[in-house]
């Protein structure tokens, strides 16, 4: 399964539950304003075997991250159709 985050209003009241569901067989993508998650909330995603950041959304942001698979929007597309069904947040 592949779980997308494309927003940075989430607490941790709302994103541990979310984060609990994904397996070692899932991916979670972080894009648009998600990306900033990653800042926010570090701790939370180390568990998370498959994790990978839009890279142009972290650009867009003035971001930069170690511990993180970059992809680019064709990189994104094969990670799509590795990982689904897809579940957006």
């Amino acid at each position: 399964m592949l779980y997308t985050l494309s927003k940075a209003q989430y607490d941790l009241n709302e994103l541990q539950p979310i984060l609990a569901q994904i397996t070692e067989n899932d991916a979670l993508v972080l894009w648009q304003d998600g990306v900033l998650l990653a800042v926010k909330y570090p701790q939370l995603f180390t568990p998370i075997s498959h994790i990978f950041v839009l890279a142009n959304d972290l650009e867009a942001r003035g971001l930069t991250l170690a511990n993180y698979q970059l992809l680019s929007f064709p990189d994104f597309i094969q990670v799509t159709e590795k990982f689904y069904p897809h579940i957006a947040f």
